[in-house]
């Protein structure tokens, strides 16, 4: 993420003032009841060793940029039982097609399975029991660049000029000068590793076209889309229609850390992975860089989103990308079990990185790709107590998945923050406290009809007094309350 130096009061202004009108978009049904879990395949679950690397590491060693573990998609499917068992019923994988490095996006064949992954059949039987436990299965589309052994990048290399793959990239100058060399073609950031297609040449599109259809047909239930704002937005309005025609309730959700408005006017994109509620998160819980107010404001930016849009986007607060949450807080669980809380009865669909739920550690990439712990001797079974139980609130009360949103708490001085959710006669109110310190709030009740609210997260009662008010005693450090009305 780029590195900004003016206030934070500019910022949420110049933010604001590029979204357009909100207009309606049509976003598939089942994201609204959508809780992700981010899986990096090479990282997670060995349950194949026939294909493994050759030089694959110890389970468990130091991750490296180029390092192998053997991690595949007959791993995943022996996991399904424990991913279940969270309550989740979406899975995002981190790309799986052919591909030179463990990451993946280095694509070198769009319409073949990463054969330390598996293959073809490997991939259907994943989605067939997926969908058998109502999981969903969103995979990665990687259409800006490729590896250099993407074929038609090593026939430019052969052929010079000759090549009649030429216009599918930007070569500036012969011979090709791959890397270590610097590159003297386009490639994503200047990395010789990953050359960028010319995306709306008309055969480079039928191919990653063809490519969608094969996948989208196969049964996929969505695609999450690398760096889709390096391309154009003409591409994206094709390709769209031609997932939508294959499959309606196709989810399309797009990799934009910043400003998504332009992408989400419903001819691009279902939604986009909410960075902003992630930088909102580590700004007031991780580093108190934000007053209460503030941190308001940044989680209201994705509120200025179409309707339908906002109860499609990833709430994440960690990914491949990032460090993990509970490294970023020095190992304060607390501080993970209130990001999770939030994460649970915002708008919007949570989205948990592997591990995380049972207190994995991890630096910047490499170090956030470390391999998933499977001897549950080193699990943190509070914190994943704690996962399993705000999730199964956020599963059985449909006032989290569908409700209205307010903010109706922001306290700067108590850093008390809080909100309600409504939905069909039933109003939740959730109080998030972030300090150290146990702490008390009085409110307004937001409904005089209400007598009787009770704590679903901390199994007590709280009733509205005679005047009114509701009185939140013992408000744990860095814990919450849920409120849900009952009568």
């Amino acid at each position: 993420m780029k590195k900004v130096s003016i206030s934070f009061a500019l910022y949420i202004l110049l933010i604001t003032l590029s979204f357009s009108q909100p207009s309606k978009v049509d976003v598939p049904e089942w994201l609204t009841d959508a809780i992700f879990y981010q899986i990096f395949p090479e990282r997670f679950a060995n349950g194949d060793t026939t294909n493994d690397p050759a030089n694959k590491e110890v389970w468990g060693a130091i991750p490296k940029y180029y390092n192998y573990f053997g991690g595949d998609l007959k791993g995943v499917i022996d996991k399904l039982d424990y991913i279940e068992s969270l309550g989740v019923n979406a899975i995002y994988f981190n790309p799986i097609f052919e591909s030179n490095s463990n990451h993946k996006y280095h694509t070198k064949d769009y319409f073949k399975i990463d054969p330390h992954f598996g293959d073809d059949a490997t991939f259907k039987q994943l989605i067939d029991e997926c969908h058998k436990r109502g999981i969903k299965v969103v995979i990665d589309g990687v259409f800006n660049h490729t590896g250099t052994d993407f074929f038609a990048f090593e026939d430019i290399v052969k052929n010079e000029k000759n090549s009649k793959y030429l216009h599918w990239f930007k070569v500036h100058s012969f011979p090709v000068q791959l890397p270590p060399a610097k590159p003297n073609y386009e490639a994503w950031w200047g990395l010789g590793e990953l050359p960028k297609l010319m995306a709306d040449e008309p055969d480079v599109k039928k191919y990653l076209f063809d490519a969608t259809r094969k996948w989208t047909e196969m049964g996929i239930d969505g695609w999450r889309l690398d760096v889709p704002n390096e391309m154009s937005h003409g591409f994206w309005v094709e390709w769209r229609k031609l997932v939508k025609s294959i499959n309606p309730n196709c989810y399309i959700v797009g990799e934009i850390w910043e400003d998504a408005s332009p992408w989400l006017k419903g001819d691009q994109f279902d939604a986009v992975m909410n960075y902003l509620f992630r930088d909102a998160v580590n700004l007031y819980f991780v580093f108190n860089k934000l007053n209460t107010k503030q941190f308001d404001s940044l989680l209201a930016i994705p509120r200025k989103y179409p309707t339908e849009v906002q109860y499609a986007l990833q709430n994440l607060v960690g990914s491949h990308d990032t460090e993990r949450f509970l490294t970023l807080t020095k190992g304060n669980t607390a501080k993970a079990k209130l990001s999770a809380l939030l994460q649970m009865t915002y708008i919007g669909a949570p989205m948990i990185y592997y591990g995380d739920e049972i207190g994995m550690m991890g630096g910047r990439d490499p170090d956030c790709r470390r391999t998933m712990i499977w001897d549950t001797l080193h699990w943190n079974f509070a914190l994943l107590d704690f996962y399993k139980k705000v999730i199964k609130i956020r599963n059985e009360n449909p006032v989290f998945r569908h409700g209205s949103y307010k903010t109706i708490l922001t306290d700067n001085e108590k850093n008390l923050f809080g909100f309600i959710r409504d939905y069909e006669n039933e109003k939740v109110i959730v109080i998030l406290n972030n300090t150290d310190k146990c702490q008390s709030v009085n409110l307004p009740t937001p409904d005089k009809k209400v007598r009787v609210w009770e704590d679903v997260l901390n199994n007590k009662i709280v009733k509205t007094l005679k005047n009114n008010q509701l009185y939140i005693e013992d408000i744990l450090p860095y814990g919450g309350v849920i409120l849900i009305s009952r009568n």
